[in-house]
């Protein structure tokens, strides 16, 4: 593929909810341009874009993968992107650099969740977009309705929805476009691309006139000179037409809608050369403000780890022209960098390039440092461009080597899938002693595991986390004796203290002493306390932690020759846990301060659901179109919260958690938690 200027790229993302055709639709353009020869197909295993045995498997897409081809003597990079919640971290990446969006919609299923939650991370961006609507053969397919579901689901948006396209048939008898912009009818040979134009049938007469006036009124709007044209009666041209309408798109005002069948080949390469037609360029898109000067600046947005080849980054460069074999600086990790070869990637397949102008993607393979989100430029002027958002994934799950050499080679592997998906999280929970997972969703950790297995040779096994419960007490207790006296022949043990226990709120254990006349030597004092932390690791209700405790020393004695650090800490130890059975131990529970987003239809459900879940709400708020609501609930609820929310609210909803503090179980669940641990103890 041949170096293409700035101003002849579109940088085009293709978004959906997953099942509307994206991949099809991607598989059909690299057909049309000649990219491939044979148009694959997702049920069959064989697209090109979803080449990962775990897509091929589920028939879904799973990562972003990039489609370059050359049409009309421009490059267009398609960025197919996953259109499964548990994977919208590739599609915040893919937002970051496309210049536009192509939202493909379903004939059949209209507009889907997923969708939607794209659509609103669009607007933030203020990305130029279009709707295609696909599988206009498939039976029950509705040009119509989903043209009136999009009508209604952007009008809170200000955007003009114009029909650039309308189908000529439906269902079985779909064969083709009306292109109401050039007036033409295209007629298509089902699967080779094929058409020929043919007049526009008399009973769609009508309905194109309409439209088309639709057009000419979004395109006067879309230029000041026009538009003062239009309302002094003057008619427009047809390139005039055209510029208005492309100023309209590409400041996101005007949103055109195409259809097709991508399954079928039909209606794919107009949408081509609409791409090129209409959308921006890195020159006119909305970032080009940060095209500023020749100073090399690329954003790695994608990251991938390949066991043979290495990590493979995906950059796209906003300023300069990057070359192969020079060093760059790594501006985020302040490293350089040794750049070798430069590769478009085509799927799966590596093609080298010359170099790469601003504007453009590109692959590098072998970097050291450099990981997603980070900045490559030159040292001497560095600079830094904006990040990707990432969301915080919230579902964890505790994993576990099957045996000891996948336990060596768990640590590397980990690391290596953190590095290309940054929507991972792993960390060690020192109190339970487990490793958990965190992902965004269960398809998304069920996946990990597999990429584990397949990419590094580990198995592991997958539960659910432990709750990290505590224990404290109710009441003080004062004066409790413990003794440790011991002769072995020779020099024996002597430790021997009195405790006062009480419950504390502010701290997880404070302990003093208030030994006079030396019955305890100062020397031992150290040794009480480390055996009452000690004793403190397993209280005597289920075994966990006690805390929220004061400790204090107010008696003793001891032998001047058996008496040491160890007697005393057993005294310690054994004084401590005769306190806890008299001072009414209980059992504790972490609590969550819980942040969850939703649209307001939903706020019934979830206050219920927190019901439901021993939570309390605290508080409400509005967000734009969204409520926030905020409340405690205890973790053993909402290790699965991520599932329920998504249940609730089909995916519109997102939360966070953080550790607000630890509350007394009810005894109904304590009984069964200390039933349990019992029984862990003896099995």
């Amino acid at each position: 593929m041949k170096v293409y200027e700035s101003g002849k790229i579109r940088n085009v993302g293709i978004v959906a909810h997953g099942g509307a055709g994206k991949t099809s639709l991607t598989e059909a353009f690299l057909f049309n341009a000649g990219v491939i020869s044979r148009l694959g197909k997702v049920d069959e295993g064989n697209t090109t874009t979803d080449y990962l045995p775990e897509e091929i498997k589920r028939k879904i897409t799973i990562k972003m993968a990039l489609a370059p081809l050359e049409w009309q003597n421009s490059k267009i990079n398609f960025l197919d992107t996953p259109g499964y919640a548990d994977f919208i971290g590739d599609v915040k990446g893919t937002l970051r650099v496309a210049d536009s969006l192509i939202f493909t919609v379903c004939a059949v299923s209209g507009v889907e969740v997923q969708t939607q939650v794209i659509w609103d991370y669009a607007e933030e961006n203020n990305l130029p977009r279009l709707f295609y609507i696909n599988k206009m053969d498939r039976e029950n397919a509705d040009f119509s309705k989903v043209l009136d579901e999009l009508q209604v689901f952007t009008q809170d948006n200000g955007k003009r929805i114009i029909p650039v396209q309308i189908p000529i048939g439906a269902e079985n008898s779909f064969k083709g476009i009306i292109d109401i912009i050039n007036l033409k009818a295209l007629l298509y040979e089902e699967g080779t691309g094929k058409f020929q134009e043919a007049p526009i049938p008399t009973e769609l007469e009508n309905d194109v006139t309409t439209l088309r006036l639709n057009i000419i009124e979004a395109a006067a709007e879309g230029d000041d000179d026009l538009l003062i044209k239009y309302l002094d009666g003057a008619e427009l041209t047809t390139d005039e037409i055209k510029s208005g309408l492309r100023n309209g798109i590409i400041t996101s005002k005007v949103v055109p809608v195409l259809c097709g069948s991508a399954l079928k080949n039909i209606g794919i390469s107009p949408i081509l050369d609409f791409i090129v037609e209409y959308f921006p360029s890195p020159l006119d898109a909305a970032v080009s403000s940060e095209v500023v000067d020749e100073t090399l600046a690329a954003l790695v947005f994608k990251t991938l780890a390949d066991p043979y080849v290495g990590k493979i980054s995906f950059l796209k460069v906003f300023n300069g022209t990057l070359k192969p074999e020079i060093s760059v600086y790594n501006s985020n990790k302040e490293n350089e960098e040794k750049i070798g070869q430069l590769f478009t990637m085509v799927g799966k397949q590596q093609h080298p390039v010359s170099e790469i102008k601003a504007g453009d993607i590109v692959t590098l393979t072998k970097l050291q440092f450099t990981a997603t989100g980070d900045t490559l430029t030159n040292k001497q002027n560095p600079k830094q461009l904006e990040g990707i958002d990432f969301p915080e994934p919230n579902l964890p799950v505790a994993i576990q080597p099957k045996s000891k050499g996948d336990e060596d080679k768990l640590g590397n592997a980990i690391a290596r899938l953190l590095e290309e998906d940054p929507t991972l999280r792993v960390k060690k929970d020192l109190e339970t002693k487990e490793t958990l997972l965190i992902g965004l969703g269960e398809t998304h950790l069920d996946i990990t595991l597999e990429k584990l297995h397949r990419k590094f040779g580990v198995d592991v096994e997958m539960a659910t986390p432990k709750i990290p419960y505590r224990e404290t007490i109710k009441v003080a207790t004062q004066k409790i004796e413990g003794k440790h006296k011991k002769q072995s022949g020779g020099h024996g043990q002597y430790g021997h203290v009195f405790i006062d226990l009480a419950p504390i709120e502010e701290k997880e254990f404070e302990f003093e002493e208030t030994i006079f006349g030396g019955s305890v030597p100062k020397q031992y004092i150290p040794a009480v306390e480390k055996g009452i932390k000690e004793a403190m690791t397993e209280g005597i209700v289920a075994g966990y932690p006690v805390t929220n405790v004061k400790v204090t020393l107010t008696d003793g004695s001891y032998h001047p020759v058996d008496s040491s650090e160890m007697a005393f800490k057993i005294a310690a130890s054994l004084a401590f846990r005769k306190a806890l059975e008299k001072a009414k131990p209980v059992l504790l529970e972490p609590y969550m301060q819980v942040e969850v987003t939703v649209p307001e239809k939903f706020m019934g459900d979830i206050i219920g659901d927190f019901n439901a879940k021993r939570g309390r709400i605290l508080g409400m708020e509005p967000k734009g179109k969204y409520q926030i609501i905020r409340a405690l609930a205890p973790l053993s609820e909402m290790y699965k919260y991520a599932i329920d929310l998504k249940s609730i609210t089909q995916g519109r909803g997102s939360f966070t958690m953080a550790f607000a503090h630890y509350e007394e179980v009810p005894s109904v669940i304590a009984n069964k938690i200390i039933e349990a641990s019992k029984v862990a103890k003896t099995s």
